[in-house]
């Protein structure tokens, strides 16, 4: 599978360097008051409306082959790999130790500072 897979992304990339510029070559759709006035695309080698013709189906060309490079590297992907169902990210994390408790007290609710023996203020905590 790695041979196959190392086409497919050399293709993939090939692929998308060359829909890159051929998308840059096409013309807008304001390029045809440029046209009146000598922009050069009348003068081409496929004519006027051949060039847009050619460059559009070239590009549709080059984005079915760049689909079907991504399809075969999502489907290479998963045929090489076991999925496991599992809790999630959660179940793979260890539980956080308990603070061990003096006999007869009760532990602090969560979001206050736990007091000491004595009742009073935890030190740290400015005045």
């Amino acid at each position: 599978m790695g041979f196959v897979t190392t086409l497919l992304i050399v293709l993939q990339v090939l692929c998308a360097i060359t829909l890159v510029v051929l998308v840059l070559l096409q013309h807008g759709k304001g390029a045809e008051m440029g046209a009146a006035f000598g922009s050069g695309a009348s003068g081409s080698l496929f004519g006027a409306t051949g060039s847009a013709n050619f460059l559009s189906r070239s590009t549709a060309g080059v984005a079915t082959v760049f689909f079907l490079a991504t399809l075969g590297l999502a489907y290479t992907g998963l045929s090489g790999r076991i999925v496991e169902r599992s809790g999630g990210v959660m179940s793979t994390m260890p539980t956080p130790a308990a603070p061990a408790s003096k006999a007869g007290e009760v532990p602090a609710p969560a979001g206050e500072p736990a007091k000491d023996a004595g009742g009073s203020k935890p030190a740290d905590i400015p005045k």
